[in-house]
């Protein structure tokens, strides 16, 4: 049996070859010396979008000779990750790419040179990060961390009391990943003031404005309480000194499917079987991803960086990822991902990939993003947008071994319509469009409020997903029944008026109207949400 580790990948290639995994093609011990000499990039968020994608690009780079350095990755939340998926395999992942038609291709990353505990408590990891971050060598701090992992306060608008006390304490007891990463800039600054790029790579909008800010509000606070310079502040706040680009990340990288593990045994590879961490994590020493990945990157690194343009990175100006970004998320993918959502739950789906075999939905989502979006679509000139809603429409979503559930999509719906939806709405109106050519818009936010009755369209109990507003949206919805259109009095009004939801009042806009048409027509009892999609999508 082959496992997964330095010494096996050097001795046993041509194993490796017959068990269809390709191999780096770099020395990986002289990798590992050329890291420790002259660290280039550190990554935080040692989790599988890191590890299925990012931790590749290098990978390509280290291929074909264009760089000699790896990834040093950093993880400040889950260390078990560290402790038993990367120490025991000697930082390796095997990836395990799954293709659209249903097969597969693997290939071992062995880009990263190094994994770290990010624990203010571990005096021995914290000195070889500071060790890392003193060098003036290092270019580029790169994130994927989740969006929550550079929020420094609650949904009241408090100060969490880990970042508290962290401002309270100061960098040499900061516990919090933005307290934790100010504190080691700020011995880069004590050291030699070195430029430096971070780079957050999370899937948020504006990601590198919400990086910068969490950095410089903790970084202020240290000043105020008398633990660093207002030189230091100085040094954050020029772009020269210190960076912080925003990007775009597209790529789906699912937990790791069973199928896959038994595919990974049945070719001779042992010691792939997941585990569930202490933070219930589920991860495996393999990743499984999506074929189709998108890396759009604001060009702004002051101490230069790695040549990721010829890893198939977009590396361009801020407007152009932010239009990027806009693309994909208020026309080419969330929009669609949303409205199919919603209505796979109520007609029973469980999988994205099975909704793609139904022909109403599909006609839901091609109006949507074909019909509807492109008119308004912000072009970014980088990314073809027909072309990205063909790979969405035609690979992505049909992807049988992307086991993605609508259930999960469906979750927080309210933080994402006036996104997803209320751009689209807000482009007819700017342009003066005719409101009244809208239909799937229209549907999609209909089939929203009709799901948050939680009732499927058999009329049987459904569980709706977690929403930080769920309860207040299902009170102000609690006398209207299923199967008893009549119950209907207007109810819905209230709530299209909420321009905080939806980013314009729909019922000025004058929507509102035909939402609730559609609302009362999925009332009607069973089989009326089909029904409903049937008639306006014919």
């Amino acid at each position: 049996m082959l496992e997964l580790n330095a010494l096996s990948v050097k001795n046993n290639a041509q194993a490796w070859a017959d068990a269809g995994v390709t191999l780096p093609k770099f020395d990986w011990d002289k990798m590992k010396s050329a890291t420790k000499e002259h660290p280039v990039w550190v990554h935080f968020g040692a989790g599988n979008i890191f590890r299925g994608f990012i931790a590749r690009l290098q990978q390509e780079l280290l291929n074909n000779g264009i760089a000699a350095s790896g990834i040093i990755a950093a993880e400040t939340f889950d260390y078990d990750i560290i402790d038993r998926i990367y120490l025991p395999y000697d930082n390796m992942t095997l990836n395990v790419t799954l293709n659209p038609d249903g097969t597969t291709s693997r290939e071992i990353v062995a880009s990263i040179a190094e994994g770290l505990r990010a624990d203010s408590s571990d005096a021995g990891q914290m000195a070889r990060l500071k060790e890392i971050f003193t060098n003036p060598k290092l270019q580029m701090v790169s994130f994927t961390i989740t969006e929550k992992g550079y929020a420094l306060a609650n949904m009241a608008g408090e100060l969490m009391p880990v970042v508290a006390a962290d401002m309270q304490e100061g960098p040499d007891k900061a516990r919090h990943a933005m307290s934790m990463i100010t504190a080691l800039v700020y011995d880069r600054y004590k050291a030699n003031k070195a430029p430096l790029a971070l780079v957050s790579m999370d899937n948020c909008s504006h990601n590198g404005e919400k990086l910068r800010n969490s950095v410089l509000t903790v970084a202020k606070a240290w000043e105020r309480n008398g633990f660093v310079e207002a030189g230091f502040v100085a040094y954050l706040e020029d772009e020269k000194q210190v960076s912080f680009p925003w990007s775009m990340i597209d790529k789906i990288t699912p937990r790791p499917h069973k199928m896959v593990e038994e595919s990974l045994a049945a070719a001779g590879i042992s010691g792939m079987t997941p585990i569930v961490t202490s933070k219930n994590t589920f991860i495996a020493p393999f990743v499984n991803a999506e074929r189709p990945q998108y890396l759009v990157v604001e060009d702004q690194f002051p101490n230069g960086r790695p040549a990721l343009e010829k890893a198939g990175v977009f590396m361009t100006d801020r407007d152009t990822v932010n239009n990027t970004e806009k693309m994909k998320v208020t026309t080419c993918l969330n929009p669609l991902h949303t409205a199919m959502s919603v209505y796979g739950c109520m007609l029973g789906y469980t999988l994205i990939c099975d909704e793609m075999k139904d022909r109403d939905i599909v006609a839901l989502i091609k109006r949507l993003g074909y019909v509807e979006g492109l008119p308004v679509v912000v072009d970014p000139k980088i990314l073809q947008p027909k072309a990205f809603i063909d790979e969405v429409v035609e690979q992505r979503l049909p992807n049988p071994f992307m086991p993605d559930a609508p259930q999960r999509i469906a979750t927080d719906t309210s933080q994402k319509v006036g996104i997803r939806f209320g751009e689209t709405i807000k482009s007819y109106i700017a342009a003066g469009k005719d409101l009244n050519q809208l239909v799937s818009v229209p549907l999609a936010l209909a089939g929203w409020l009709r799901y948050l009755l939680a009732v499927d369209d058999r009329g049987e109990p459904m569980e709706v997903s977690s929403d930080p507003m769920k309860d207040e949206l299902q009170a102000k919805l609690k006398d209207i029944v299923v199967g008893k259109p009549e119950t209907y009095h207007g109810q819905l009004k209230e709530i299209l008026r909420n321009d905080v939801i939806f980013g314009t009042d729909l019922v000025k806009a004058g929507l509102s109207d035909k939402i609730e048409a559609m609302f009362v027509e999925e009332l009607k009892g069973p089989g009326a949400v089909r029904a409903t999609l049937q008639k306006y999508l014919a």
